[in-house]
């Protein structure tokens, strides 16, 4: 063999160890950032007192499905959506004090682990409470309202409420006082982390939001 070919040789295998190098790192990469629901779970239910961190079952119900009607129920939503509010309430986008106090004490790792865990979770079912404005809710989240430029809510969260993995959030059985007070957020610009809900809640009266609100707790 001469010596341009065993200095080809020697440089193939040079790049190929150099390959499987970064593909080795990659994998434990991608092995580190996977999320745990089992550690997500504990934290969820017990917070961690060393760090002034308390359950997140303690307003937001075991398993995620909160009793209290200003706290979301977030049991069986998207682990995506879930982990992107947790860093956006670190942002000015989404600032809460309770939420941001709480989501900056936790490290990235931690807030995947919750939204992991929150995921598997199954959702509990919510109702309709006003027969007089259900009809209204009705035709806004499944139609719209066109001449105010008013999308149909059904377009992004489904016709059942079930939202769209990554994209847009479960709705399905949520708290009536909680949605009215999201959208009332987004239309006064304290929440600003959807340009989509922005636009069109500024659209939509009080009284079209509350009727919203309570169809889509009647969702399933």
């Amino acid at each position: 063999m001469n010596r341009v070919s065993l200095s080809f040789l020697k440089s193939l295998v040079v790049a190929s160890l150099a390959v499987s190098g970064f593909a080795c790192a990659a994998d434990a990469q991608h092995a580190a950032a996977k999320a745990d629901p089992a550690k997500g779970a504990t934290l969820f239910d017990s917070g961690d007192a060393a760090r002034g961190v308390p359950a997140c079952a303690s307003c937001h119900g075991a398993g995620g499905n909160s009793a209290i009607a200003t706290n979301p129920k977030i049991g069986g939503q998207f682990e995506q959506y879930v982990y992107k509010q947790l860093v956006d309430f670190t942002t000015p986008n989404r600032n809460q004090a309770i939420m941001t106090t709480y989501a900056k004490a936790l490290s990235d790792d931690e807030k995947k682990n919750i939204a992991a865990y929150l995921a598997t979770q199954k959702p509990t079912a919510g109702a309709a409470r006003n027969k007089d404005t259900v009809e209204l809710g009705r035709k806004i989240y499944r139609g719209g309202i066109a001449d105010k430029g008013v999308a149909a809510c059904a377009s992004c969260h489904g016709a059942t409420g079930s939202g769209i993995p990554a994209k847009y959030p479960r709705l399905a059985g949520q708290h009536q006082d909680y949605t009215v007070a999201q959208l009332e957020a987004f239309k006064a610009g304290a929440r600003n982390n959807s340009v989509e809900m922005t636009a069109l809640s500024k659209r939509l009266t009080t009284d079209e939001m509350k009727a919203v609100a309570d169809y889509v707790a009647g969702l399933k």
